[in-house]
């Protein structure tokens, strides 16, 4: 599990000015903590947290000396301006079951001989820490028209160790017939 270095952030900083420092304001919560943990981390490590981790993404934070297992939680991003604005952490603890979402990611979805039609690609489960999930793959290589693959039908899905908060019968894709536009004849 990748480690990312922390501060303890200061009460009379702005978040505007610890950003214009090359800091990212971000906190820590959870039922272990007694109160959320305001932190910052360099830019540079949250811009490369963003690039490589999702939301539901474990990991561990250093913060004075002490390691935390946390999962990203939120992350809150100006896309206008490609600026970071904030990062929620949620401490782990081995014990305890925690929300999140398992991203679905597609292999060869360039072999498809129809319309792809995408509909639940993130689902959201509870599971405790050791049984997180983060990423799925589906690999789409020899699927046919007409298909509909179902959350039932990925097996790493099925299994006691995560609770769906979906149903089982939701349908996460859809191969249809390609639509092919029929011309109008010009009207003379």
């Amino acid at each position: 599990m990748e480690t990312i270095c922390v501060q303890k952030r200061e009460g009379g900083i702005k978040a505007k000015k610890l950003r214009r420092l090359g800091f990212i304001p971000a906190n820590v919560f959870g039922k272990s903590l007694p109160d959320p943990i305001s932190i910052q981390l360099k830019e540079s490590d949250a811009r490369r947290l963003i690039r490589q981790k999702r939301e539901g993404s474990k990991l561990t934070l250093e913060l004075d000396g002490s390691k935390l297992p946390v999962q990203i939680k939120e992350k809150d991003i100006d896309a206008m301006k490609d600026e970071i604005q904030h990062i929620s952490f949620q401490v782990l603890a081995a014990d305890e079951k925690v929300n999140s979402v398992i991203h679905i990611l597609l292999a060869n979805d360039d072999k498809i001989p129809g319309q792809l039609e995408k509909m639940l690609m993130e689902i959201p489960y509870a599971s405790l820490p050791g049984d997180m999930i983060d990423t799925i793959t589906v690999d789409l290589d020899g699927i046919t028209t007409g298909t509909v693959l179902m959350v039932k039908d990925i097996p790493e899905l099925m299994n006691d160790k995560i609770e769906l908060k979906v149903d089982s019968e939701e349908i996460v894709l859809r191969v249809s017939e390609r639509k092919h536009h029929a011309e109008v004849p010009a009207t003379e």
